[in-house]
């Protein structure tokens, strides 16, 4: 969460250089429940024997409205096709939901 936290800042300051338009406010999604809660609640961390400084990064942006968190379910994950070794029929429905096709694919 923290390095795609640093990539959506880094992005919405390249945004107001380049006037691009007004970016108020982005979505962080993440589909690990606990990260989600330590990054947002400021009193569930004496749960956790470590805090590094990127939790403290994420949870300064979250605190200050320039990224929202929110949840996914890892089966509507669409990041896995990019990490993990998937199935035949997975594939196709993350390709789907993407908007890929197949190039060799007779037309």
């Amino acid at each position: 969460m923290a390095s795609t936290a640093c990539e959506l800042v880094w992005l919405k300051q390249l945004l107001q250089e380049l006037q691009f338009g007004d970016v108020t406010q982005m979505t962080l999604v993440c589909d690990n429940q606990a990260a989600l809660h330590i990054s947002s609640n400021l009193v569930f961390h004496e749960r956790t024997k470590h805090i590094e400084i990127d939790c403290h990064f994420v949870r300064e942006k979250v605190m200050s409205g320039d990224i929202k968190t929110e949840f996914v379910n890892s089966s509507d994950q669409l990041a896995d096709i990019f990490t993990k070794s998937l199935q035949g029929p997975r594939i196709d429905y993350i390709c789907n939901k993407l908007g890929t096709y197949d190039l060799y694919a007779l037309a």
